[in-house]
């Protein structure tokens, strides 16, 4: 029995020693390609600003692997940077991208929204154009492709723009500024200069409006009457093909006003009743109407009094204050929902002739 025992133990370590013989003998020559199932999609909204202090970067945690599934976190980062002097950049050469900065990843999710991610630097050399694309990994071994590639140019940055001003108009703002002549840290400008105009709706995230232009004043026709909005100018040096980003101005808000007002009511009619002078006209059906306003002038007087207001659902109005020998002129308006309202010029009279 004893040596059965010993037979079945001595056939175990030789399988076990011809096993790993097997496997240290069977080594992965590049390594292993990682399954689907965690690489994460390439990040595809990688943005840049640039300010007198440098420059900062902005993405999205992917939140789907390229097979559609959630990923639950991303271990880290891979950040790759180029620099080349402008003097030596070729566009046609391939991107000299140095080894990447790791950077610490996490949850892609914060609560219910989709995290955002940020590196900043100062680390900039003036006259040279600046490369950058990031990877993301839930491993050492599952990384992404490339994301989308930023590029810029560094010089000492041009000033702000000062005195920005905004007029409100009827569907439109009209922006102004003072011309940027010098760089940040004082030095006149070499270079000629473009202004980019910013605007947010809600005074966060800005989004360009228009292209830069070399002019000091620009007028946005899209915006909506009531709705506030917040306007910033970013300075932008015109190099070769190139902008260079400078100082951006300091923030202003507006609201476009509504200044059209309606068409003056039309069919105004007077009627003499013995509840008083009835006084109807034709219904207004523009979008934004507020109502109407009715006028009375004794045939002596060239002044207008007004006598009230009426709904917009009602076109008729009675004077029961109105004497039996004096004649009277009468006249309507019309009026917007505006705040104040529009009011429009005042129909054609109508009277009763005695």
């Amino acid at each position: 029995m004893m040596k059965k025992i010993c037979g079945v133990r001595m056939a175990g370590v030789f399988l076990l020693g011809a096993s790993l013989l097997l496997v240290t003998g069977c080594g992965y020559k590049n390594r292993p390609v990682p399954p689907e199932s965690v690489v994460p999609q390439p990040i595809v909204d990688l943005r840049y600003s640039v300010d007198e202090k440098g420059v900062q970067l902005n993405w999205s945690y992917p939140v789907k692997t390229v097979k559609g599934t959630d990923i639950e976190n991303i271990a880290t980062f891979d950040l790759y940077r180029a620099v080349v002097p402008v003097e030596d950049y070729c566009g046609g050469c391939p991107i000299p991208f140095t080894e990447p900065t790791q950077l610490d990843g996490g949850s892609p999710i914060d609560g219910k929204m989709r995290r955002k991610a940020a590196y900043s630097t100062s680390l900039l050399r003036s006259g040279n154009k600046y490369f950058f694309k990031i990877r993301s990994r839930t491993s050492w071994w599952a990384d992404s492709s490339d994301s989308n590639i930023i590029s810029f140019i560094w010089f000492q940055p041009a000033a702000a723009p000062k005195g920005l001003s905004a007029k409100p108009g009827d569907q439109q703002i009209t922006l102004s500024w003072q011309p940027v002549t010098t760089h940040l840290d004082g030095s006149s400008l070499d270079m000629p200069v473009k202004y980019q105009v910013l605007r947010s709706v809600g005074g966060k995230e800005y989004s360009k409006v228009g292209a830069p232009g070399a002019g000091t004043t620009f007028v946005d026709h899209q915006v909506r009457n009531g709705q506030k909005y917040f306007y910033t100018v970013k300075t932008m040096m015109v190099y070769k093909d190139e902008l260079v980003s400078g100082g951006k101005s300091e923030d202003i808000v507006s609201v476009p006003v509504d200044l059209t007002a309606p068409l003056p009511p039309a069919g105004v009619t007077a009627v003499r009743t013995d509840a008083g002078i009835k006084i109807f006209w034709d219904r207004n059906n523009a979008a934004d109407f507020g109502g109407y306003q009715v006028y009375r002038r004794a045939a002596d007087k060239d002044k207008y009094e007004l006598l009230g207001k009426v709904e917009p659902e009602y076109t008729l109005f009675i004077d029961s204050t109105a004497g039996d020998v004096v004649r009277y002129y009468y006249a309507v308006s019309a009026i917007d929902q505006s705040t104040p309202p529009n009011e429009s010029e005042k129909s054609r009279e109508a009277t009763i002739r005695h």
